[in-house]
């Protein structure tokens, strides 16, 4: 049999399927095998992978890509071709105002795979916050309906609780929430943060298969106690299907909040990014950095690899299509080295862990095509770089740098 491409020579991390010293080969758009010694002369073209581990395409459940007309939003494509993430998740950025925007204008002409939660405010994240403010902008009906009308790119409802998105109406947009999304059948996301609220107040609205983001924050929302401990409400949730979902971002992810938990035997379920205008110049920079992160505070590189591919597919109900290897599933991989080293990495408090292996990509395809490598599009003109960010970019501490010290 000729296969159009075959992906030789490398070490497939491939959680729930086949593993080990595979080749994978390709025909249009689709995994065509996945076997040992594959002879590259069945194939129009070889990728040779010798040396680098073969993974589906990442699946990152929280990211924002609305970009020119939200306030965080970046553009997938750049990002996904040198970071391996070949699904993308935008949570909230639309709301029912402005998601056939989303639709046409974003998602239609991406090369990346986009889908969307649906913003319980109408007007999404236009602004940086305050959109559940006015209780006028959370109407249930409007976003079942544009929700209805789009089952095959909206995927659920998100939801923003925090001191700063509720501003006075407290935990009375999560309830609209969790109507609109029992009535459509569908999950739901909350973000979590500073309070009020408190964790204690958002979680008994969380019902099996919803989704709990930033659930390693440093905020006085997080789910452990002042001795790192799990919450008790916080474990019943976990034991009862809630999802636990990392959503580093820029606020979002603390170290010592995610060392004491994996300690304890609590991994996260999904490890997603939250990338963004803010986020994507650092510390996070993307999702293949997180994911160093925590190989460096105990995750193997199959479990960190699992709750970026395998277990966000099974969140979207997508795990047949997306996130697998499995022969003839659409061709989404991404190809990458782990580097040996030392590497300095950070949470969103600057606080620093030595990796030891730092996650880096060389290839990401989609239905089989490479995704060419381009510049990340430009800053919004209302971001500019934090003092943090700054001093990374002086130290040599962002990831290209880092890259470059190790082929040097």
């Amino acid at each position: 049999m000729q296969f159009d491409l075959l992906i030789k020579g490398g070490e497939v991390v491939n959680p729930g399927g086949q593993s080990g010293a595979l080749d994978v080969a390709i025909n249009r758009t689709r995994i065509a095998a996945l076997d040992r010694d594959i002879p590259a002369s069945s194939a129009r073209r070889v990728i040779d992978a010798a040396g680098q581990i073969v993974t589906p395409g990442l699946v990152d459940l929280h990211t924002h890509v609305y970009h020119n007309v939200t306030y965080w939003g970046i553009q997938a494509d750049p990002v996904a071709a040198r970071s391996g993430v070949t699904t993308w998740l935008d949570v909230g950025s639309a709301g029912a105002f402005n998601f056939m925007g989303f639709r046409e204008f974003i998602a239609k002409p991406a090369a990346a795979r986009l889908y969307a939660l649906l913003n319980i405010s109408s007007i999404g994240l236009t602004a940086s916050t305050w959109e559940l403010s006015n209780l006028d902008y959370c109407d249930v009906d409007l976003c079942c309906k544009l929700i209805d009308l789009n089952r095959d790119l909206a995927l659920g409802v998100k939801v923003r609780i925090d001191r700063n998105t509720t501003r006075g109406t407290g935990i009375e947009p999560l309830k609209l929430g969790r109507e609109a999304a029992e009535r459509c059948g569908l999950p739901m996301m909350v973000h979590v943060g500073y309070g009020p609220p408190t964790i204690q107040d958002v979680l008994p609205y969380l019902r099996p298969g919803d989704i709990l983001t930033h659930c390693f924050t440093g905020g006085d929302m997080r789910i452990v106690d002042e001795n790192g401990r799990l919450l008790d409400d916080a474990k019943r949730a976990w034991d009862q299907g809630v999802i636990m979902d990392v959503g580093h971002g820029g606020g979002s992810f603390a170290f010592d909040v995610g060392e004491a938990l994996i300690a304890q035997g609590h991994k996260p379920d999904v490890i997603s990014s939250d990338i963004h205008q803010h986020s994507v110049n650092g510390p996070l920079f993307d999702l293949p950095t997180c994911l160093s992160k925590f190989l460096a505070i105990g995750m193997s590189l199959p479990d960190v690899i699992r709750a970026a591919t395998v277990r966000p597919a099974e969140v979207l109900g997508l795990q047949d299509e997306i996130g697998t290897l499995r022969v003839g599933a659409p061709a989404d991989v991404a190809l990458f080295t782990l580097e040996q080293g030392d590497f300095p990495l950070y949470d969103v408090f600057m606080q620093q862990r030595t990796g030891r292996q730092l996650l880096r990509n060389t290839h990401t395809l989609i239905d089989g095509r490479e995704l060419p490598r381009l510049p990340d599009g430009p800053m919004a003109p209302w971001m500019e770089l934090s003092a943090g960010q700054r001093a990374l970019i002086e130290r040599g501490h962002t990831p290209d740098a880092l890259a470059q010290r190790v082929t040097a």
